[in-house]
């Protein structure tokens, strides 16, 4: 019997990067995923790239509307819900002194009320026992210039993982969080950032990682799948940093 065989698990913003390699971790142990993603063409073109029992549904992170439809949906198509791993955000940067209210509210609808919000739609239907994961970063505790919307929204989502795990914990629903530090991911490729300035931001921030490189997907979705399981059935309220040792030594 595979690890997770009919689990049923939510990912959101898993059509590229950690959560699509998280994604395809779980459907290969036998899990139920529903996979969310913005854009239509590039969930079309992954019914080539997975196979398992998984459904692909359009969703913006940032809308209630959609977060509740989101998870009816995955209840109407495989039952209860075992695992959620909020991994839908943006990152921006944005130096003191060019701050805008447009940004803010665009980077904390989608890093900090969505995944909140579909926590909360989630929770009737989780089962008992169920693993709730957040994805933070390392710029939540490690000041960083020019990431004070990102960083702080990043922050904001390490302070729900600690009021979860501590409303939830008499169903054993545990919540946990995994903090990326630098990974080699498409969310480059979507920043506001020339590409001038993400090879100097690239060339910084490999400087300050201990283990002198970036991080793979691959090792974020590991530790996921560790944070989600019973292996770690005595860990809530803690993140788990997957950063080199960047914000650590």
């Amino acid at each position: 019997m595979k690890r997770f065989e009919n689990k049923v698990a939510i990912i959101t913003g898993g059509t590229s990067g950690m959560g699509l390699v998280t994604a395809k971790l779980l459907l290969g142990e036998g899990a139920k995923v529903l996979i969310t993603g913005r854009t239509q063409p590039k969930m079309d073109a992954l019914d080539n790239d997975l196979s398992g029992n998984y459904k692909l549904l359009l969703a913006d992170a940032s809308s209630l509307k959609d977060n509740k439809r989101v998870v009816n949906t995955a209840v109407a198509t495989f039952g209860k819900i075992d695992f959620l791993f909020l991994n839908a955000g943006i990152f921006e940067a944005l130096p003191i002194g060019h701050l805008d209210e447009t940004s803010f509210d665009r980077i904390y609808n989608i890093n900090v009320k969505g995944p909140l919000f579909l926590v909360n739609e989630a929770v009737p239907h989780l089962n008992d026992g169920a693993s709730i994961l957040f994805n933070t970063s390392v710029s939540g505790v490690k000041g960083m210039p020019g990431v004070s919307i990102y960083g702080s929204s990043k922050a904001a989502l390490r302070s729900m993982v600690r009021t979860l795990a501590a409303e939830l914990a008499e169903r054993n629903i545990r919540v946990n969080a995994v903090s990326p530090g630098p990974i080699e991911t498409p969310l480059w490729e979507k920043t506001n950032l020339s590409e001038e300035q993400i090879e100097g931001f690239a060339s910084g921030v490999s400087q300050q990682v201990p283990l002198g490189r970036f991080g793979k997907a691959e090792e974020v979705a590991n530790t996921a799948l560790f944070l989600l399981s019973d292996e770690s059935s005595y860990i809530t309220g803690s993140e788990l940093a997957v950063d080199g040792g960047m914000a650590q030594v």
